[in-house]
């Protein structure tokens, strides 16, 4: 006879309440993420269509404005569900049938990656953009196009750009430069010009 029988009783019983308790607060637990996970996915895919929307229509206008013409769209593809979709650029330069980007030109991809860039930089902008030399592959024709453009966002947005580049036409649009000289071999020095004060000054020496 095992005197401790009633004992052990209670405490397996004990223990199989304790084991109950987490089993069904686990399930609560793993319920609620998955409706937290659900929610969150719903909200995230409004969200992300509603930004691809005005990220669409934003490169939609841009890329007009490089191109002088033509037209470009956004779309989801891949997938119904916008969080698992890939996206691909159809454009139209001027005179072209619409086509994807990688079957543009060098330049044409160019502007049309600035195009989109400035679309999603327009849909949030930020403080401060730096730009590493976007104008490398363009002609002079369309870095006049970028610079026009690039002050039309200067205009719209409180945003300070922040543009590198060895082009001369991108510098002779900018309001200050900065730049690297070594007027000594093995000394460099940091060299900073208002461009519009320089133009004061020559407007009033030529008067």
């Amino acid at each position: 006879v095992n005197l401790r029988a009633e004992e052990e009783l209670r405490e397996v019983e004990a223990q199989h309440t304790a084991l109950t308790t987490e089993r069904d607060d686990l399930v609560e637990a793993i319920k609620r993420l998955r409706q937290g996970i659900q929610s969150l996915n719903r909200e995230a895919r409004e969200r992300l269509l509603a930004s691809f929307e005005i990220v669409n229509e934003h490169f939609k206008r841009l890329f007009v404005e490089l191109f002088g013409g033509g037209e470009a769209a956004l779309h989801l593809i891949e997938s119904d569900d916008p969080l698992e979709a890939g996206l691909e650029i159809i454009a139209k330069p001027p005179g072209k049938k619409p086509q994807t980007l990688s079957l543009l030109s060098g330049g044409e991809q160019a502007l049309t990656a600035l195009a989109l860039i400035f679309a999603v930089f327009l849909t949030n902008p930020s403080p401060i953009c730096v730009l590493d030399e976007v104008d490398a592959p363009l002609d002079d024709h369309n870095v006049e196009r970028f610079c026009t453009l690039l002050h039309e966002m200067t205009a719209s947005t409180e945003t300070r750009f922040i543009i590198i580049t060895h082009n001369p036409i991108t510098m002779a649009r900018m309001n200050r430069l900065f730049g690297v000289t070594m007027a000594e071999r093995g000394v460099s020095q940091l060299v900073s010009v208002d461009l519009e004060d320089a133009v004061k000054i020559l407007d009033q020496n030529v008067a």
